[in-house]
């Protein structure tokens, strides 16, 4: 009798207890999820953010190229920069983004995800990821206007911008970024971008401005090189201000990760190579030519930022002010020797500030990364020995011979298809009025030198 009214006593605790348990199990499924959808959210959010800001840089960039050239030539240029970034955004969508991030052909390149459409394609991250990639695109192909400014035909310069996009960038891309690419797989480290985005913008710039040639009165009889002066500074200056403000998208971005709190140290990192980078250059100028010149100090400031990109995330704040301080320096030496010894005409430096800068940047992480920082590499001068360092040699000569190889090849189809270079009249009248019927300064008298 006693047995019974306990099994009787005993049956509604053990159901209590079972549906407590439920309920628990149930609460803590549901608490999973809440937190896997809020780490998607923030993640998400996150990114589209940092997307925005790059974005942001394209303007940056109208800017510094055209307070760097003459008055005559504005609204080409800033037209070159807002139809780059459209032609290159349909591009990237139709063929760039599968190159670049598509199953992997040994190491080489994508081959799925062609006009968003891999199976995940429906995804939020999917257009997140896409969006953010998208307009590190936009810079590499941006950043080979400045460099061959105010003598390059408009049309010549969609179609070129339109291949960078599509394949150029892509391609080297998926080498670095890709999930199986030979560099990659090498263990090459380049965070951001200084030869993924900038070297690639740099080096093809190169190849642009030698085959097109300098503008007209650029150098003397005697080789010798005269300046021909940008027409608005604080334009070019505001240019870069807003180029630093983008880039705390550019390289924090990267992690692609809201809840990755390294962040914040890669935002501390940026931004200390770039002051550094504009103390440098500017010292560096005062000694040298008795003043402290303003384009050379905020090409100073462009220079550690692209410099710090690669290895931003991998290297401490006070690495960050060295690379940023050579990168300075070593900003200025390259523009005197491309203009005075090449007798190579960039009218911004692009050249110097993202190929050279940027494969400077990308050989410091095999000097300067730490174990503590990052994905845990270690630099020649943290223990490291010659392994990192020789990597990143590699990727910088792979990445630099194939954007000056293809560069070369596409504006040699150019110049004997529908030409490279608009004619000497169309140059002394400027750009704006011959290309696009249309003056930036309308009512103003403005007094053009040659």
């Amino acid at each position: 009798m006693f047995n019974k009214i306990k099994k009787f006593l005993l049956m509604p605790a053990l159901i209590v207890g079972m549906l407590v348990f439920a309920s628990y199990a149930h609460a803590e499924d549901s608490l999973a999820t809440n937190i896997a959808d809020m780490t998607s959210s923030i993640n998400t959010i996150w990114v589209l953010v940092a997307a925005f800001l790059v974005f942001f840089m394209q303007a940056g960039f109208a800017l510094v190229e055209t307070g760097f050239t003459r008055a005559k030539n504005s609204v080409n240029i800033i037209m070159k920069n807002a139809m780059d970034f459209c032609f290159g955004s349909i591009a990237f969508y139709f063929i760039g983004y599968a190159l670049m991030f598509g199953a992997d052909k040994a190491g080489l390149i994508g081959t799925t995800g062609f006009m968003l459409s891999a199976a995940e394609s429906t995804s939020s991250w999917h257009y997140t990821f896409w969006l953010f990639q998208c307009v590190f695109a936009a810079t590499a192909a941006t950043i080979v206007s400045g460099a061959m400014a105010e003598r390059t035909r408009f049309s010549s310069y969609l179609v070129y911008s339109v291949l960078i996009s599509a394949f150029l960038y892509p391609i080297s891309g998926h080498w670095i970024w890709g999930t199986g690419g030979w560099l990659a797989t090498a263990g090459f480290v380049d965070f951001a971008g200084s030869t993924a985005v900038h070297s690639v913008g740099g080096w093809v710039a190169l190849m642009g401005a030698m085959m097109l040639g300098p503008r007209i009165g650029k150098y003397g009889k005697d080789g010798s090189s005269r300046v021909i002066a940008g027409h608005n500074i604080p334009m070019a200056a505001l240019g870069v201000f807003i180029l630093w403000f983008g880039w705390f998208g550019f390289n924090p971005g990267s992690t692609l990760s809201g809840m990755d709190l390294s962040i914040a140290h890669i935002a501390v990192t940026t931004n200390l190579s770039a002051a550094a980078g504009a103390i440098s250059a500017m010292c560096f100028v005062w000694l040298k030519f008795g003043k402290p010149d303003l384009s050379m100090t905020m090409n100073g400031a462009l220079a550690g930022l692209v410099g710090i990109t690669a290895g931003c995330a991998n290297v401490s704040p006070l690495s960050a002010i060295i690379i940023g301080t050579i990168a300075g320096i070593l900003v200025v030496m390259s523009v005197e020797f491309i203009d005075k010894t090449l007798k190579i005409d960039d009218p911004v430096g692009a050249v110097s500030v993202h190929a050279v800068c940027g494969s400077f940047g990308t050989i410091a992480v095999g000097l300067f990364a730490q174990e503590g920082y990052g994905s845990g590499v270690k630099g020649l001068f943290f223990g490291g020995g010659l392994t990192q360092l020789i990597t990143q040699i590699k990727g910088v000569v792979a990445v630099g011979a194939w954007a000056m190889v293809g560069g070369i090849i596409i504006f040699t189809i150019l110049k004997k298809t529908i030409g490279l270079r608009v004619s000497a009249e169309e140059e002394i009248k400027g750009l704006d009025i011959e290309e696009h019927g249309m003056e930036a300064y309308a009512g103003f008298q403005v007094f053009m030198t040659e």
